[in-house]
């Protein structure tokens, strides 16, 4: 038998906290109810995180880099691939990440509770996984919207926060929608299916998008 402070103790507590945090929320996950779901020694969360923050901390940053890992922002295409493949591939890896199913299920909820509910956690997690996903899309927003568009514009920003809030509505809106929409499929055809939907979506808007002094003006005219 393993003993407490062995590799498998620390797996099967990451793997019974991404459940109970992403069930609960950080504030109402207790380490009793992960040690218990993970057959563990309280003093075994002392022992390989410090505490449930430490646990917490740990398992966000494990759950976004699994994700990359199955699921690469660039999903494999060569570099120097055209920006709409590239703007595919990266609303495809999102919703992958976010609506996957299997081992860590949980990672989506996990982050929209993470979002909805932000603890001293997301500063790490955006530091490390988010601000280079952000640069990313940046980059690749600019660079349809052409024109001398810059990844660090307000207006590169926000498309580049239009095309992300479509993926994140298919995941917290999940419910709804399969509702209104029996026939919508969240399996990986249906996943890639709605990431060509808003891959088209976002390319029609960008590519007749205003230019930067009329996005300018029109924005100082609702202010």
């Amino acid at each position: 038998m393993a003993s407490e402070s062995g590799e498998d103790t620390k797996r099967r507590l990451l793997d019974a906290a991404g459940a109970v945090f992403a069930e609960s929320g950080f504030k109402a996950a207790t380490v009793r109810d992960i040690c218990r779901l993970a057959k563990a020694n309280v003093a075994a969360v002392h022992y390989h995180f410090g505490d449930k923050m430490g646990l917490y901390t740990t398992l966000l940053s494990e759950a976004f880099t699994e994700g990359l890992r199955r699921y690469p922002p660039d999903m494999g295409l060569p570099q120097g691939a055209p920006a709409e493949e590239r703007l595919f591939a990266f609303i495809h890896s999102f919703l992958l990440r976010m609506l996957g199913e299997g081992r860590f299920a949980w990672c989506g909820k996990l982050m929209a509770r993470e979002m909805q509910e932000p603890t001293e956690a997301l500063d790490h997690l955006v530091e490390v996984h988010i601000a280079p996903l952000a640069r990313q899309i940046h980059v690749i927003v600019a660079e349809i919207l052409g024109g001398g568009a810059q990844p660090g514009d307000d207006r590169t920003r926000a498309c580049a926060t239009s095309v992300v809030g479509q993926c994140q509505h298919i995941f917290r809106s999940r419910a709804v929608i399969g509702r209104l929409a029996p026939g919508m499929r969240f399996d990986e055809e249906g996943i890639a299916a709605l990431a060509r939907h808003i891959t088209t979506f976002s390319l029609c808007a960008l590519k007749h998008f205003p230019s930067a002094d009329d996005y300018a003006k029109t924005v100082a005219s609702t202010a």
